[in-house]
């Protein structure tokens, strides 16, 4: 069973608590399921709102531009053919919803297969309470510091704590989330995950 220091936001040893080894110690680590997660959530991401006009929408290319025969020429029957600058688009791009779903039972092992990759790489730091005096920049970056954590770092709530929120906003490579909302692709993007004690017992609720 893994354990992990508890920490306080100055960088002190507070305590120890044991990680829940079916949630941060699973046997095999499934890279495929986290592949499938990651390409899922990335799609989803997708605005799918280009758009281009087929040679039926184009404005123009009534009449044919040139006799059919006699000219020397391919034959065309219209300026707005996809070969003419200013002709439509071949299978041109519409607006599309590229959203799909994964499976829960992958998605779940994908997120078991990260934690417990963050928890063997020693990338996860638990804290033993995570709230500011002020909801400053300096303090969540003073709190970084101390407990020794990576820049890019993922700070997990176990609720809507604007302070630590208003505090993490304006660090481009510092993310505050709730942690009922984590996500494989988040924990990837970021090398350090930060999360408090009462945030841990929440994310081992969620998975049973």
């Amino acid at each position: 069973m893994p354990k992990v220091q508890v920490l306080n936001i100055n960088g002190s040893n507070v305590s120890e608590v044991e990680l829940n080894p079916e949630i941060f110690d699973i046997e095999n680590v499934n890279e495929h399921a986290v592949y499938l997660v990651v390409k899922n959530i990335l799609a989803n991401k997708r605005q799918g709102t280009k758009s281009a006009k087929t040679r039926a929408e184009v404005r123009g290319g009534g009449r044919k531009p040139y006799r059919q025969k006699g000219t020397g020429r391919a034959r065309q029957g219209s300026i707005r053919s996809p070969q003419f600058k200013g002709g439509g688009v071949v299978f041109a791009p519409k607006p599309r919803s590229f959203a799909y779903t994964t499976p829960k039972k992958v998605r779940r092992l994908a997120l078991k297969s990260v934690l417990t990759s963050k928890a063997r790489d020693n990338e996860i730091f638990v804290l033993d309470g995570l709230k500011f005096e002020e909801a400053k920049t300096k303090n969540m970056v003073a709190m970084l510091n101390a407990i020794k954590s990576t820049e890019k770092a993922l700070v997990a709530t176990d609720g809507p704590c604007e302070d630590v929120k208003r505090a993490g906003h304006n660090l481009k490579h510092v993310k505050v989330v709730d942690v009922r909302n984590i996500n494989v692709y988040d924990l990837l993007k970021y090398d350090s995950f930060v999360i408090s004690t009462d945030a841990l017992k929440v994310l081992e609720e969620v998975f049973n």
